[in-house]
């Protein structure tokens, strides 16, 4: 008989016991290192590929009336917002997630941004100054994909810049999600956690579908060679910035049904830490209601 998907543990701080996924992926305090992670792992999941596809199908309608509260009361003044921080190697998933769980709240309040190489005015300026612009306003979903940690990842691994400058950018970001969140925004980052072997799957897909042509670049094939030292890199990185206010969540994104389904859940647990209402009205409702009497 096949194992309980459900009881698969993730990482080291897996609890088999726990019924909230977010206490199953977050990174526990001290070292990280992802070898200890398997991405192939699918905690909680409600079943298989179908039955585990179709609940995230599901929880649209419930993911969709959270955001319209969160929206709506942002508009009565609200400062709360959500923002969303999607990293992990190329392939991992990102442009997925934001297609089968982001889309499926309503676009209104939804920001989503992504993050290439810097303009050479992104560049002249501090490297949180182009993440400041991209903010979600209060009541919005803000999506991230890529974010400031390239700017501890990347440039680490590449030497564009030294241990002493990434480990005060390390300290910068923490002060800067910490206030972040003192002002009203939750800050849900996951690490979409994937293989060597599968990332090379996916790449060869790429390779066999013109329809997908256009997202392939041969550089990334390059990057493959640096696969030891952006593991390193991002262990550190989540390592160091896993906070109580901003903490990262590993998760294991071999399976993509599996991946799109636990950022779905993670996020439909976040807004529901808020316990969002829809505010209510500030005007009489029923002397409105009256004046809409014929012959109005």
């Amino acid at each position: 008989m096949a194992p309980d998907a459900s009881k698969s543990k993730s990482g080291p701080s897996g609890d088999p016991k726990s019924s909230s996924l977010r206490e199953m992926l977050k990174v526990a305090a001290g070292p990280v290192n992802l070898l200890g992670y398997d991405p192939a792992a699918k905690p909680l999941a409600p079943g298989g590929k179908a039955k585990t596809a179709s609940e995230l199908l599901q929880s649209g309608s419930h993911l969709a009336e959270a955001q319209e509260k969160l929206f709506a009361n942002g508009i009565k003044g609200d400062p709360r917002r959500v923002l969303l921080v999607l990293q992990g190697m190329d392939t991992s998933g990102k442009d997925g997630v934001i297609k089968h769980v982001v889309g499926l709240v309503g676009p209104a309040g939804v920001n989503i941004r992504s993050f290439k190489k810097p303009t050479a005015e992104e560049a002249a300026h501090h490297f949180l100054w182009r993440i400041r612009k991209a903010l979600p306003a209060p009541g919005l979903i803000g999506v991230f994909n890529r974010s400031h940690y390239e700017d501890v990842v990347i440039t680490r691994v590449h030497d564009w810049i030294d241990d002493e400058t990434r480990d005060e950018r390390i300290e910068e970001i923490k002060t800067f999600e910490t206030q972040l969140s003192e002002s009203g925004t939750t800050i849900l980052k996951c690490f979409l956690h994937i293989s060597y072997a599968e990332q090379r799957q996916r790449l060869l897909a790429r390779l066999d579908d013109p329809t997908k042509h256009w997202k392939f670049n041969p550089a990334d094939i390059d990057e493959r060679a640096y696969w030891s030292d952006y593991q390193a890199a991002y262990a550190t990185a989540i390592a160091r910035t896993s906070t109580d206010t901003a903490p990262w969540y590993i998760v294991p994104s071999d399976t993509k049904w599996y991946r799109n389904w636990a950022v779905g859940r993670l996020l439909s647990e976040a807004l529901d830490d808020q316990h969002l209402e829809y505010p209510p009205a500030d005007f009489d409702v029923d002397a409105a209601r009256a004046r809409l009497q014929p012959p109005y």
